[in-house]
């Protein structure tokens, strides 16, 4: 009989509870709570080794990539992604900035600026990085560009390649390294937030941030859907109604990649032709990310207000406009976006190897299905979009080359 795995999400969650109820049994030894600890600086000194390593992994073929395709409907399709991520991260920001301050108060700053001293870990290992997060940042762009011209010009497919492997390698050491490691990581990491005595009043904010994460998730697929209605003339409600075997597909596997599909054939029961539905939805799930730059902005302005931070409208607009860019190709897996995003954090103040970036990547974590499931909802209504602009410019009135494939369709 086959053994059920925990996923993921459970494991952090008892990761979290367990890391908490140890940090408050004052019988144990320090030595031996200064054990997982000293695990989570040696995973940290890791994860700030690997970071530069996914920014060219990921961003020099996701640049490469986002430049080729089907001419005029690409270009539309990824302003229109591109666009909608950047909405949706700055309302994110908007409703953040108005509403945590009213429950992120003074008196809950001093307390966590008033907080006990932290465990240390017992040694650590020195590990530089082989390049800083600038430097592969500015690499990215350049190589990303330069083998998307090179490419243009009938040529780079070799060192397209090269690069393509390389960000399969390190989805590979994500996946069976970082991934498989966070929950213990997460654990020393909140076994310190309960013996400093943080962790209640870190918990006591998040509840509240994740409560708003899920109406803006919510509100912000009504509103696509009502768009792309309108500019489709197609019923709002209906598509909707069609989109839920998609979003509950997205909550159960945590990944775009896995729900193409499922997503498809929702695509199709709003009546999206057959070659934009095909092109549409799985570039998307690639590039479109609303639910999760809503979650991340939402979870870095939060720990921005709590500590204190400077939170500016044009220092979190040029980190959303970096965030659209950077989680593009980010890995199919559960956590995917934050593990891509996490380098550019830096960009707000927020170091992605210390205390508050592993707090990022345990928060995001946590509930990444239903920014997973806002994510594939909000590609479908593009994909209404896309194909009102298909019919109304580029085909004019040219019959449709509706050819179905009976064993690609997916029951749903």
């Amino acid at each position: 009989m086959e053994k059920k795995k925990i996923g993921l999400v459970p494991k952090l969650v008892i990761a979290i509870i367990l890391g908490v109820i140890v940090g408050q049994l004052n019988f144990i030894p320090e030595f031996l709570l200064r054990i997982p600890i000293t695990y989570s600086k040696i995973f940290s000194s890791i994860l700030s080794f690997v970071i530069p390593l996914m920014i060219l992994g990921f961003v020099i073929v996701g640049i490469a990539d986002l430049t080729e395709g089907a001419g005029k409907l690409l270009g539309v399709t990824t302003i229109l992604a591109y666009g909608s991520t950047l909405l949706a991260g700055t309302v994110a920001y908007l409703v953040a900035t108005s509403v945590f301050p009213s429950f992120i108060s003074q008196d809950l700053v001093e307390k966590l600026t008033e907080t006990g001293a932290e465990l240390t870990p017992l040694f650590s290992i020195p590990l530089a990085p082989l390049l800083d997060v600038t430097g592969a940042i500015v690499f990215a762009f350049m190589f990303g560009i330069g083998i998307s011209w090179l490419r243009s010009q009938g040529r780079g497919e070799t060192i397209y390649h090269i690069f393509s492997d390389f960000g399969a390698i390190i989805t590979k050491i994500l996946n069976t390294l970082i991934i498989p490691g966070l929950p213990l990581y997460i654990f020393g990491n909140f076994l310190n937030l309960s013996y400093s005595g943080s962790v209640f009043t870190v918990l006591s904010i998040f509840w509240k941030v994740f409560v708003i994460i899920i109406i803006l998730h919510i509100l912000y697929i009504i509103a696509q859907f009502f768009i792309a209605g309108a500019i489709g003339r197609k019923n709002p409600v209906r598509m909707i109604k069609n989109q839920i075997p998609g979003y509950i597909t997205a909550i159960g596997t945590q990944s775009s990649a896995a729900t193409i599909p499922v997503n498809v054939e929702c695509a199709k029961k709003n009546g999206v032709s057959k070659q934009i539905r095909d092109f549409v939805v799985p570039l998307c799930a690639t590039i479109h990310l609303s639910g999760s730059i809503i979650t991340i902005t939402s979870i870095v302005t939060a720990v921005l207000l709590m500590y204190g931070l400077p939170h500016g409208f044009g220092l979190m607009m040029g980190f959303i406009a970096m965030l659209g860019i950077a989680m593009v190709a980010a890995p199919g897996a559960p956590g995917g976006a934050i593990m891509s995003a996490l380098p550019f954090v830096s960009l707000v103040g927020i170091d992605p190897t210390g205390t508050l970036g592993q707090l990022l990547i345990t928060l995001y974590l946590t509930q990444d299905s239903f920014g997973t499931a806002c994510n594939v909802s909000g590609d479908n209504a593009i994909a209404v979009v896309v194909d009102e602009y298909y019919h109304r410019f580029i085909a004019k009135g040219k019959p449709e080359l509706e050819v179905e494939d009976d064993e690609m369709t997916v029951e749903i």
